[in-house]
């Protein structure tokens, strides 16, 4: 049987004046036994401030794959409640022919300090008819992590939770910058990665997969050597695949591809341009 590497996380959620407590007992990247616990705090290995990546986007179209659009992330160096900080900013628009059918703008902002702990996440989302705006705020005291989430819909109904954690709850930016920095020299194809992430509304355990690795060409006419995971979430007793992405086989970990399974299809992001890279590109295969 694989082993399971996971973070440890214990939570309390408080919604309706009534309190859950669980915990799972949950490993990290190989973690041993003597340390079973991931902490908040991590060292930047993978990026600066000033780092921008574009991407091309594309939706499935009756069998057809279509450009559908771009986006674009970029990470900042920020100040932020009175602490030094990174801003990680990511913006995806559909295209005007695109609008037509589907008309998507995606924004997504998510804030954490210089040693990876997220303290705020917004993500404004027009997909469709559909409208939400999520919002997460992080803070830590006495050796837990405070979740405050917000879910704003079009009509200006609100959801609010609160969650406390005895170890580190991430949003999906944050998240990408901790996993930038993983060592992967211990990664073994099929490895399952447990974490928790602030989704806006609540706090789930996503599960990330590693496939091994594989060459792609990106839509810059260069081949990266990348590795390979799939985001899954689990549907009743069933897992559902959410994301498979392909990052850098080399200290930027820079995500070259993502394959997205949507509600309405499925999308695909391709890296265009990469600037302000911090490491040498040593997985270029061809370029």
């Amino acid at each position: 049987m694989k082993e399971k590497k996971q973070i440890m996380t214990g939570i309390v959620t408080v919604k309706n004046k009534h309190l859950l407590y669980f915990l799972l007992v949950i490993y990290l990247f190989g973690g041993t036994s003597g340390n079973l616990y991931a902490q908040c705090q991590a060292k930047n290995e993978a990026f600066n401030s000033g780092e921008v990546l574009a991407y091309d986007l594309y939706f499935n179209w009756k069998f057809i794959w279509l450009k559908a659009g771009t986006a674009r992330m970029t990470t900042s160096a920020v100040n932020f409640q009175s602490k030094p900080s990174f801003s990680t900013h990511l913006l995806a628009i559909s295209s005007k022919r695109i609008d037509k059918f589907f008309r998507m703008r995606d924004t997504l902002n998510s804030i954490y300090t210089e040693r990876l702990e997220p303290l705020y996440f917004r993500k404004g989302a027009e997909e469709g008819k559909h409208y939400t705006v999520d919002e997460a705020r992080f803070s830590y005291r006495d050796g837990y992590c405070f979740i405050n989430q917000k879910r704003t819909h079009r009509d200006g109904s609100v959801v609010l939770t609160e969650d406390v954690s005895e170890h580190c709850v991430y949003d999906m930016l944050s998240i990408l910058a901790q996993a930038r920095s993983f060592d992967p020299d211990n990664y073994k194809k099929g490895d399952r990665i447990y974490f928790p992430m602030a989704t806006g509304r609540k706090v789930e355990e996503q599960i990330l997969i590693y496939r091994g690795k594989e060459n792609f060409e990106a839509n810059n006419d260069t081949t990266y050597r990348c590795l390979v995971f799939s985001l899954v979430e689990m549907k009743g007793k069933k897992e559902k695949e959410v994301i498979t992405f392909y990052v850098t086989d080399d200290k930027n970990h820079l995500p070259i591809r993502l394959d997205l399974f949507l509600n309405f299809g499925s999308a695909k992001a391709f890296l265009k341009t990469a600037h302000g890279i911090r490491h040498p590109q040593s997985s270029i295969v061809t370029k």
